[in-house]
Formats: structure tokens, C-alpha cells, sequence
């Protein structure tokens, strides 16, 4: 009972902190910049726990921050795009230092080392697209579609862990996630299709206005298309990092948030779907 009281308050007050987060576009930045330094942070420092693997947390932990910042900076069209300039020299650095290190695996490192970049790094900043949109006026801060692809993870695993605790028998994929079942991710898709509805509605209204957030432009077909493919791809993120702590032998990729494990344990569905709901949106205003 105690560690569900310690997880439940945990999770209440992470949830408060992401929606409050968003509610300014500086205090978003800020925000997710440290999640991506503590997330690289954590990562790196699992890795190196592999024999032979040496990969620089320091850099890459800032390499990964400063890239965070530099999108939002352009996406914001604060800074012109020569600001990524000196993230690119720290790639071109973290390859060459290989080169003088001596380490036992430099290939391994240069494989870890870019993939907290491309893993961590530019999932995350990928909210930065979503938040800073062109409107009549030029480039504004919305803040409904970054957050509603948050709302639409917590409640796929509200609806996700329910449906499965009580029909769950057919397994997902047991060779990575034993807890997961196809009854319990039906489930949670349905909740967050009723919870999309509640979004359109919600957007087209005009509820959150004297918030910052202006309409999106999307149809009520189109929500429920973005809730959909944060289901898949949310679903997916979280595969992935269940693979990669079974790879590592770990039940948890850190204990920074009690009763929640680490930073990627608690964002790493979200590391697929916000990608993923770029490309949908961005799909949407080509069409």
C-alpha cells in the first residue's frame, strides 16, 4: 500500500508538471531541456555499465540539451539555423576524440554515444514542431498538440493496464513485455479515441484560449487519427525500452522518480510518438 500511495502521488505530481510546463513556452523549453539532459544522462550511464564501453555522459548530455534548445530557438524563429553549427562539431568531435581515447570499443561507443542523440535527443525535441506553428500572424506557441500527445499516452495506459488486469489473455509481445496483452491495448485505443473526441471538441470550442491555446485546424477525424497513432507508436516506444533494459538485465533505468523508475521509463513511449505525430501532422498539411 505504501508503494501505491508513493507511485500515486509521484505520478500526480508529474503529470501536474508536464501540464503546467506547457502553459508557456519558456517554461516548456526549460522543462523538457532538463528531461532531455537527465534522460541522455541515464542512458549514457547504463551503457557504460557494458564491458568495454566508454561513451562521454558529460558531452554527450550537452550535446543533447543544446540541440533541444537550438530547435525550439528555430522553431520559434529566435535564432537563425547557423545556431546547430556547434552541435554539429560536437558530433564531429565525439567521432574523432575515438581517434586519441584508446578506448577498448570505440565503434560501440560511437554507436551509443549517437544513439542517445537519436534516440533521446531528437524525439524530444521534435515537440518543438508541434508547439511552434505558422498562424496569420507568423510563428505562434500552441501548446495543445505537444500536450494532447501526453494525454493521449496517460490515458492508453490507464485504459492499457485496466482492459488488460481484467481480460487480458491473448499476449502482445512476451518475448519483450510479458504484461502486455492485444485485450489490454484494444482497450486503452478506446479510451483514447473517446478522449480525442473530448480534444476535438475541446480545440474547436475555444475552451482553452485564455491559456494560449489557439484552434489547431483539425478535423474530429483527424484527432482521433493522432490518438491512433500515438497508440501504435506509444505502444511501440515502450517495447523498445523494455528491449533495451532486457538487453542490459535491469528491471528499471533508474530511480529518480519513486515508484516510476527513471526518466526513460516514464518518457519512453513518448519517444516514438512524438516523432510519429510530426509526421502525421505534417502528412495532414501536405495533403
Amino acid at each position: 500500500m505504501n508503494n501505491f500511495i508513493v507511485r500515486t502521488i509521484t505520478g500526480v505530481l508529474f503529470v501536474a508538471a508536464v501540464i503546467v510546463c506547457f502553459l508557456r513556452p519558456m517554461s516548456m523549453m526549460f522543462f523538457f531541456a532538463l528531461v532531455t539532459g537527465m534522460s541522455i544522462w541515464e542512458f549514457t550511464g547504463l551503457v557504460n555499465q557494458r564491458e568495454h564501453i566508454t561513451v562521454n555522459r558529460f558531452i554527450c548530455t550537452a550535446a543533447g540539451v543544446f540541440f533541444f534548445i537550438a530547435v525550439a530557438g528555430f522553431c520559434g524563429e529566435l535564432t537563425p539555423s547557423s545556431v546547430f553549427i556547434p552541435y554539429l562539431l560536437t558530433v564531429v568531435y565525439l567521432f574523432c576524440a575515438g581517434l586519441f581515447t584508446r578506448n577498448a570499443d570505440p565503434v560501440n561507443d560511437w554507436a551509443y554515444s549517437m544513439m542517445s542523440q537519436m534516440y533521446i535527443a531528437l524525439p524530444l525535441s521534435c515537440l518543438n514542431i508541434l508547439a511552434f506553428r505558422y498562424g496569420a500572424d507568423g510563428v505562434e506557441y500552441n501548446f495543445l498538440l505537444p500536450l494532447s500527445i501526453f494525454v493521449f499516452l496517460w490515458m492508453n495506459d490507464t485504459g492499457a493496464y485496466c482492459t488488460g488486469s481484467l481480460l487480458g489473455r491473448h499476449k502482445l509481445f512476451p518475448r519483450v513485455s510479458p504484461g502486455k496483452s492485444w485485450e489490454g491495448s484494444i482497450g486503452g485505443a478506446i479510451i483514447v479515441v473517446l478522449v480525442a473526441v473530448l480534444m476535438s471538441w475541446v480545440d474547436e470550442s475555444h475552451l482553452l484560449v485564455s491559456f494560449g491555446a489557439t484552434e489547431t485546424g483539425l478535423t474530429l477525424a483527424q484527432w482521433i487519427g493522432l490518438g491512433l497513432v500515438v497508440v501504435v507508436f506509444g505502444t511501440l516506444g515502450d517495447l523498445v525500452e523494455s528491449l533495451f533494459k532486457r538487453t542490459l538485465g535491469i528491471k528499471d533505468s533508474g530511480n529518480i522518480l519513486p515508484g516510476h523508475g527513471g526518466m526513460l521509463d516514464r518518457f519512453d513511449s513518448s519517444l516514438m510518438a512524438i516523432p510519429a505525430s510530426v509526421i502525421y501532422i505534417y502528412t495532414l498539411t501536405a495533403v
